[in-house]
């Protein structure tokens, strides 16, 4: 499989804490999207780019111990995060293993195959796509949620600065290390291109205002992450970005404004294939 695209916000223990307030924070719709799958008792999962096991864990909870889900992922080491979360739950029924989606030993009887913010880091995801088809039983159903980041570009305004310098630091990140901002918009044309049916569509984005929404700390922990390679790229200094006090003036403008936040929004592809 072709090398991935470097993923932007680092490996650090601190982006694996980071990887669970976002799970938290997306947790409604996650489960929306899980659900819209058809996932239900007694399923077997595959979930690719696992993490933290957030998707898995969740994907847990619904199929049940006669149910079983596979989690695969690149990073070895967020795994065991991945394996204590899972004990600590008493979910036998979960396995973590560790390589490339493409190329680790895996059976070819699952019900579903779901994958959240991890496309955007493949070069070639119709490729992926493709070979992961193969793991389904007939009738199995393909699902990805992937990120529309360019949507962010839309809200800048006059009156938020700190945002607007926000959106271009973020987004400048991505785009010079080659994640596909657009992934979500791209998944209708990987899916059809990989040989699926039509995907049904839908896209969800989580806002908030008032002081104590957890967003803003959120949104100041995924700086952090991106700070070294901010920096890397020469679009913004430490000092510039002042991460510590991020998620307070955030607040600031929001109150000042009256315009309310976005975090990142997700588009969720999924498609049934044929019996």
């Amino acid at each position: 499989m072709t090398e991935n695209r470097e993923y932007a916000m680092g490996r650090s223990k601190e982006e694996t804490n980071r990887l669970i307030e976002q799970s938290q924070l997306y947790d409604r719709v996650t489960r929306r999207f899980l659900h819209e799958t058809g996932l239900g008792a007694g399923m077997k999962v595959l979930d690719i780019g696992s993490g933290a096991g957030d998707v898995a864990l969740t994907a847990a909870e619904i199929v049940g111990p006669s149910g079983c889900v596979v989690g695969v992922d690149m990073n070895p080491e967020i795994l065991v995060t991945a394996r204590e979360r899972a004990t600590a739950l008493g979910y036998a029924h979960v396995e973590f293993v560790a390589g490339d989606a493409s190329e680790v030993e895996l059976d070819s009887d699952f019900d579903l195959i779901v994958g959240r913010l991890v496309l955007l880091y493949i070069p070639q995801p119709v490729d992926l796509i493709r070979k992961l088809v193969t793991r389904l039983k007939p009738g199995g159903t393909v699902a990805f949620q992937e990120p529309a980041l360019s949507f962010y570009r839309a809200l800048t305004s006059d009156e938020t600065p700190l945002l607007n310098n926000m959106i271009e630091w973020g987004l400048g990140v991505f785009e010079h290390t080659g994640a596909n901002i657009n992934m979500g918009f791209d998944l209708f044309g990987v899916f059809t291109e990989a040989g699926l049916p039509a995907p049904s569509l839908d896209y969800h984005a989580p806002m908030g205002g008032p002081e104590d929404w957890p967003g803003y700390e959120y949104l100041a922990a995924s700086f952090r992450s991106l700070l070294p390679l901010i920096e890397k790229f020469g679009l913004a200094t430490a000092e510039e970005i002042d991460v510590d006090t991020l998620a307070n003036r955030l607040f600031k403008e929001v109150n000042d404004t009256k315009r309310p936040l976005m975090l990142p929004p997700h588009i969720t592809a999924i498609s049934r294939t044929h019996s």
